[in-house]
């Protein structure tokens, strides 16, 4: 008599599975220093597998990119929705976009690492670039969102800020990454205040 056969992992709980253990080795290792043999090993699976849900290793540093950044955003744009006074949703939402650098140092050390790599390879930034502009889009959205909510005439236009708010935080990440002392809390939510104000 056999017993209960396993489930076998549905497609996203695999993918999942892939994602989880290449973040894990890209942190010990480094992007450049990893195979993906060692990212199927991390997970557990064949090699095959890997590539039967990724093409291949840049394309799975692009989706944790991605997937990262976009999970950071949404967290801080909500906010907009869910305050009503516009100068405690900008603070709230520079408070937990900080609260993300912080939590996720690791990450911005393998985008700066990525950002290297394809500064000197065509491929590698062509993809990066997508993936970007991809994100800047979304954030657009967001912004243009919030402002709509909030009945702000923005000084920028809605993708300029974008592009603003994404190197903002970059940047704060490398500063508090290298002097945390030199990045105050409050310090992207002021900066934030400073690019919503609406025109005089």
């Amino acid at each position: 008599m056999t017993g209960p056969q396993r489930r076998r992992p549905s497609r996203a709980e695999t993918r999942r599975r892939i994602i989880d253990a290449a973040t894990a080795v890209f942190a010990r290792q480094g992007i450049a220093a990893t195979s993906l043999n060692d990212i199927a090993a991390e997970a557990g699976l064949t090699k095959g597998a890997v590539y039967s849900n990724f093409t291949g290793r840049d394309d799975l540093v692009l989706t944790i990119m991605e997937e990262h950044m976009v999970e950071r955003m949404d967290r801080a744009t909500t906010v907009f929705a869910e305050l009503a006074d516009l100068d405690e949703a900008t603070t709230e939402a520079g408070a937990r976009l900080l609260a993300g650098i912080d939590s996720d140092a690791t990450w911005h050390r393998l985008l700066l690492e990525y950002w290297g790599l394809a500064m000197r390879n065509p491929t590698v930034h062509s993809g990066l670039a997508e993936r970007r502009a991809r994100l800047r889009d979304a954030v657009t959205a967001a912004i243009s969102k919030a402002a709509a909510l909030h009945g702000v005439d923005l000084p920028l236009a809605p993708e300029h800020l974008a592009v603003v708010v994404l190197a903002l935080s970059n940047g704060l990440a490398v500063e508090r990454g290298v002097d945390p002392s030199a990045v105050p809390p409050t310090l992207f939510g002021d900066v934030l205040k400073l690019l919503v104000t609406p025109r005089a």
